[in-house]
């Protein structure tokens, strides 16, 4: 077997299909794995993510080509063989630029290096090459499922909520977002340089890119899919990659006590740390982030140094519980970006949608209310506290607050509006900012409440 079939990108995103069906991890750590344990070319790891995420994106709609042209029923398919078709057919239906010949004959290499029996790989081969025959009319037929009902690649308990709670036209149109590759959205580091500045060095290196929909610091790079380190200002610390509906959150904590004390309660890789951190020279602020992971919170560190110059947050290394024990009553604003389901960018990242089960909703609920709880004992009086998620779903969202602020009479729910920017109030619906996933913005929910 040649050892380029053994390493090709199309076995290595059956491999990575193969093993995300099976363990339902995240998949980019999947993806991260295959490239540590044998480092890519930039244009092999950029085809592995286009073939990977697509098929996420449009995995009904592919094995409904497969239940039109094969026999054989999904379930009794061999695993493996089952992830090559969908490579394959994912080829041949979205991806223009790749020769048809070429589409097939290195799905069924695949296969081929990957041990399968010659059996399987000539079930591989006819199953693709009559799908390539029959390509125009199964285009239209895989639309629909076998009940005439209109496919829109997202699992059935998701889009049955979607519909209970949003209709039928507004789960049509989410759906249909999540499945379109959205733009890559920058936030620009206002304390660098302009926005017109970082444009014009993107449009030297002829990358288009558009001023954001909502937030003012936003940059937009339509179908963007090469390697962020590789854009023009990534160096000098020009720019966060940060969605719109993110940068709108930190704003929400004001307005800003000077000389105040703020809290990013989930850090991560330092999002909404380093927004904080743009607030915090105008206001003399004192920035604290919690990150307990450490190769998250290596790259938070990593993240603030590019920026900044500095890694000029106090970073502490602990659970959150932990740093209420000698914090009580220290912040004068804490931000908790909850750990939750994460329906509301399954867009960006397809691997959600398939990972996650509808009893998941409510083992998040009590994490996130513990989180609450938790930044509650550590909030000043007259304190703001924002919670958000990621998520579409109420028991993350509006319950988890409705019971937060039950146990706690102390808070009070405000309005967001007065803290957004104009382009952005009629995303916020109850008091509560709730964008809906669109071109630019994530779905997503965030909640202002006080401390008398």
């Amino acid at each position: 077997m040649p050892q380029r079939h053994l390493h090709s990108p199309r076995l290595t995103a059956i491999t990575i299909l193969d093993r995300l069906e099976q363990t339902r991890q995240p998949v980019k750590m999947l993806l991260d794995r295959e490239t540590t344990r044998r480092p890519l070319p930039a244009r092999e790891r950029g085809l592995i993510m286009e073939i990977v995420y697509g098929v996420l994106r449009h995995r009904q709609s592919l094995d409904r080509i497969v239940e039109l042209v094969s026999t054989t029923r999904l379930d009794k398919l061999d695993p493996l063989i089952h992830q090559a078709l969908r490579v394959g057919l994912y080829q041949l239906f979205h991806l223009d630029r790749i020769p048809s010949r070429a589409a097939v004959n290195e799905t069924v290499e695949s296969c081929k290096a990957a041990g399968k029996p010659k059996r399987l790989q000539g079930f591989a081969n006819a199953i693709l090459r009559e799908a390539l025959r029959r390509q125009e009319d199964l285009a239209v037929a895989a639309a629909t499922d076998r009940f005439g009902q209109t496919i829109l690649n997202h699992p059935e308990w998701l889009v049955n909520r979607w519909r209970k709670r949003f209709g039928e036209a507004e789960t049509r149109r989410i759906c249909a977002s999540n499945n379109r590759l959205p733009s890559l959205v920058l936030r620009q580091n206002n304390l660098v340089d302009g926005k017109d500045t970082l444009q014009q060095m993107l449009a030297a290196r002829g990358i288009t890119s558009l001023a954001g929909t909502y937030s003012p610091d936003a940059i937009c790079i339509p179908h963007f899919s090469g390697s962020i380190t590789q854009l023009p200002g990534y160096p000098e610390g020009l720019f966060l990659v940060q969605d719109e509906a993110a940068q709108l959150t930190t704003p929400l904590l004001g307005p800003f006590r000077q000389g105040g004390r703020y809290l990013d309660a989930c850090a991560g890789l330092g999002g909404k740390t380093s927004h904080l951190l743009q607030f915090a020279g105008a206001w003399q602020l004192q920035i604290d982030a919690v990150e307990p992971e450490q190769s998250r919170r290596d790259k938070l560190g990593d993240n603030l140094v590019r920026l900044f110059g500095t890694a000029s947050a106090k970073i502490h290394p602990v659970r959150l519980e932990t740093l209420k024990e000698s914090h009580l009553s220290a912040f004068d604003g804490i931000l908790v970006d909850a750990p939750c389901s994460g329906t509301g960018v399954t867009g960006r990242h397809p691997d959600i949608r398939w990972n996650r089960r509808e009893e998941d909703l409510l083992r998040y609920q009590e994490e996130q209310l513990a989180l609450l709880h938790h930044a509650f004992g550590m909030l000043c009086p007259g304190g703001v506290l924002v919670y958000a998620t990621c998520s579409l779903e109420r028991e993350e969202n509006e319950e988890v607050v409705a019971r937060f602020l039950t146990a706690h009479r102390a808070m009070s729910l405000t309005d967001c509006t007065p803290y957004l920017p104009p382009a952005a109030h009629h995303l916020v619906a109850d008091g509560f900012f709730s964008p809906h996933p669109d071109e630019t913005i994530d779905g997503f929910f965030a909640a202002r409440m006080q401390r008398c």
